[in-house]
């Protein structure tokens, strides 16, 4: 296994033998997720949820932001589109390119989410801001407040905002199970995109975030990678995945949020299809390839590694491992037609 882990930082496996061996694995795991029988599931998914309730609101949060979040910004803008949206698009006609994919999603939010200009809006968990710089051009008479867990994204966003003239919007840095933002800054709206797959005790969370919204009429709106019906965690001995890119991480499953209602109201849910992902991922495979013309990108990457003190080839692991990784999710999500692992979008006001 090390030689295989090892061969993957290297580039030097076939992409036609690793989609296959990552089939493979997904029909694996999607064998190990049920107990062959229906009360079996029940309970199972029963014992992960009380295991949920008796943990943190997040574990490895330092080592999940290294993994994702704390990587050199000029290489993870040259695999996303124009909006630098690091999350599932939506290919409403299947021909859209990733750009077009992303305004298209980020325009759901919106309507799912019923915002209106003037509302002070928080995107929690902000990624390199493609929604709360969206949010802040769409709504001008909003006030848009982000929170990112990395000091990058800070940096990076404060300079688009202020390149794009864009003068409400502001970014903190924080981690979500210790920050808190004063008693007289409240939200009417609440937006979180793919942060909480990173959580674990969703009773406290809730409990947290229900706290920041202004009155009854508040709405949070989540959209999250998912399961169909049952959720498991990243586990260590899980393998590449969980070792390299989702350390405390946690799969949901699309019901899973039904259970932690204590502070939180669902309105509605939505189901998009993981197919949406999937060509996500691969449109970002497709880019970075591009743009590694003459390995440039790794070149750059090399020399980010020296820079923060690192040897030159881990800079060179760490775009190969994006690429597996990209590679790995085209498959994951496209599994089954997209019908076993997909996206779910919530939508749940502030419990009175």
């Amino acid at each position: 296994m090390d030689y295989a882990y090892a061969a993957l930082d290297r580039g030097i496996i076939p992409d036609f033998a690793l989609r296959r061996a990552i089939r493979a694995l997904n029909q694996q795991r999607i064998a190990s997720l049920s107990t062959g029988t229906f009360g079996g599931d029940v309970e199972k998914k029963n014992a992960y949820i009380e295991s949920l309730k008796t943990n943190e609101i997040a574990i490895e949060t330092d080592t999940a932001n290294k993994q994702h979040y704390e990587v050199d910004t000029d290489f993870m803008l040259s695999c996303l589109g124009k909006r630098a949206k690091y999350s599932c698009c939506l290919y409403e006609t299947g021909k859209e390119t990733l750009d077009e994919a992303e305004e298209a999603m980020l325009a759901s939010y919106c309507e799912k989410a019923q915002l209106v200009d003037g509302q002070d809006i928080l995107d929690l968990g902000c990624g390199w801001g493609s929604l709360c710089l969206y949010l802040a051009e769409k709504y001008p008479g909003s006030r848009v407040k982000a929170l990112s867990n990395s000091k990058t994204q800070k940096l990076y966003i404060d300079q688009t905002a202020k390149e794009r003239g864009l003068k409400n919007l502001e970014v903190f840095t924080g981690d979500v199970k210790l920050y808190d933002f004063p008693a007289n800054l409240r939200f009417d709206r609440i937006l979180s995109i793919e942060m909480f797959e990173h959580m674990k005790n969703y009773s406290l969370l809730f409990s947290k975030v229900s706290t920041w919204l202004r009155d009854s009429s508040s709405l949070l709106f989540i959209h999250i990678f998912c399961h169909r019906t049952m959720p498991y965690h990243f586990e260590q001995d899980d393998g590449w995945m969980a070792q390299n890119f989702f350390s405390g991480g946690t799969m949901p499953c699309h019901d899973l949020f039904l259970h932690f209602q204590q502070d939180v109201v669902l309105e509605r849910l939505w189901w998009v299809n993981g197919r949406h992902y999937a060509q996500t991922c691969e449109d970002w495979l497709k880019k970075q390839d591009k743009n590694n013309m003459g390995g440039k990108a790794v070149q750059a990457l090399r020399e980010d590694a020296v820079k923060k003190g690192s040897e030159a080839i881990e800079g060179e692991k760490t775009f190969y491992r994006f690429r597996v990784f990209y590679l790995a999710c085209a498959e994951f999500f496209a599994t089954n037609k997209g019908e076993e692992w997909g996206v779910g979008h919530y939508l749940f006001r502030k419990r009175a």
